[in-house]
């Protein structure tokens, strides 16, 4: 009897990396991993070096509720394909996130299987719902009526796991989603990525640029500094189309560049060749509050120090392993002067150094050894 594992996300699967390190520790338990994510007007073409079935869903709808009914419903009858196709094998589902929860449970249901929820955030406090009461309240209601019922449900930090516990009194497991140690031997240098060599290099990367992140501040901090500095801004979100229009009316061309989202290693190299890593989420959700955002860790395996907002979850890292400092306020003038004052500041080297000590700790070889753990304890 195989052990198959059906691993479902609404994301591109290739840009998910919490996706694809979860299918890689499941592997090494001896899983056949079939994947199923959405097909998105950035989903990248890439051969399948990965030994696993990859399924990506295209809803006629791109967006809103109508994208989301039909990815339930394909999304459904495709597990339903899957699991009556390997039905003499052992199939554990592998939910990620509160849109494709309901199938997942659903099939658990109708064919007695093990399923394992990943929640990657609070999902119902997300910004994008708060002020559509009745997307919101939808949303609550499946989360109210399923996650009681879990066996077995995880997430990516120790804050949103306590507010889990608290609502709905089951545990949750914590797998936090730190990268693996990177396997490049050779950073590529300014030059090989066009990037000017003389100046002060900014990054805010992530897949979710999007409101209340402080990206927008971000930009217009640009104009508060000098051809000294340059934003590198890579990856996707709600707000991208809106950057690239303050760079064209505040005339930023010379100091902010904005890349499209990019496969990991080829992301490494132009973080690895950045001064300060940024993450400047607004603690003015509870979703952000929470957060512990990818990109905090991809700085440090990076060994960039880090500029960032003092919530609770990244605090305790940059102040743990002394690898940065804080801003206080989202207003633009301040956020330049907090850029100038870390990429300036006489512990620079020493936070620099001090990543390495944090990328030995935060890491996915140890990470995934919960992971591994938590599967093999399912009966």
């Amino acid at each position: 009897m195989k052990k198959i594992c059906i691993l479902s996300v609404i994301s591109d699967v290739y840009t998910d990396q919490r996706i694809l390190r979860t299918a890689s520790a499941l592997s090494e338990l001896d899983y056949e991993m079939i994947i199923i994510g959405r097909k998105t007007s950035s989903t990248t073409h890439h051969l399948n070096s990965y030994n696993y079935v990859i399924k990506h869903l295209q809803p006629p709808f791109k967006k809103g509720v109508g994208m989301y009914l039909f990815f339930t419903i394909q999304l459904f009858f495709q597990l339903l394909f899957f699991v009556i196709k390997n039905r003499k094998n052992k199939i554990l589902l592998f939910a990620n996130d509160l849109d494709t929860l309901l199938p997942n449970y659903l099939i658990s249901k109708i064919f007695h299987l093990s399923l394992i929820y990943d929640s990657h955030e609070l999902f119902t406090e997300v910004p994008e719902l708060q002020n559509k009461k009745i997307k919101k309240k939808i949303w609550e209601t499946l989360e109210k009526c399923i996650v009681p019922k879990l066996p077995f449900a995880i997430t990516v930090n120790k804050s949103i796991a306590n507010w889990y516990h608290n609502k709905y009194h089951i545990p949750f497991y914590v797998i936090r989603n730190v990268p693996s140690t990177p396997q490049i031997n050779t950073i590529k240098s300014r030059t090989d990525l066009k990037l000017p060599i003389h100046k002060k290099i900014i990054i805010l990367q992530g897949t979710g640029i999007n409101i209340h992140r402080g990206s927008e501040e971000l930009v217009d901090a640009m104009q508060y500094l000098n051809e000294e500095y340059l934003l590198l801004i890579i990856g996707g979100g709600d707000v991208i189309n809106i950057l690239k229009q303050k760079v064209i009316e505040l005339k930023l061309h010379n100091k902010v560049m904005i890349k499209d989202r990019m496969p990991a290693d080829e992301l490494f190299h132009y973080t690895a060749n950045a001064d300060l890593g940024i993450s400047i989420d607004k603690p003015n959700n509870l979703n952000y509050l929470y957060s512990l955002p990818n990109k905090l860790f991809s700085y440090i395996h990076a060994h960039i120090p880090i500029l960032a907002t003092r919530l609770p979850e990244i605090e305790k890292i940059i102040t743990h392993y002394q690898i940065g400092m804080f801003i206080d306020t989202h207003q633009p003038e301040h956020i330049a002067e907090k850029i100038k004052e870390a990429l300036h500041h006489p512990e620079y080297p020493i936070w620099k150094q001090n990543t390495l000590k944090a990328a030995q700790d935060l890491n996915w070889e140890k990470e995934k050894e919960n992971l591994k753990n938590l599967v093999l304890s399912l009966k």
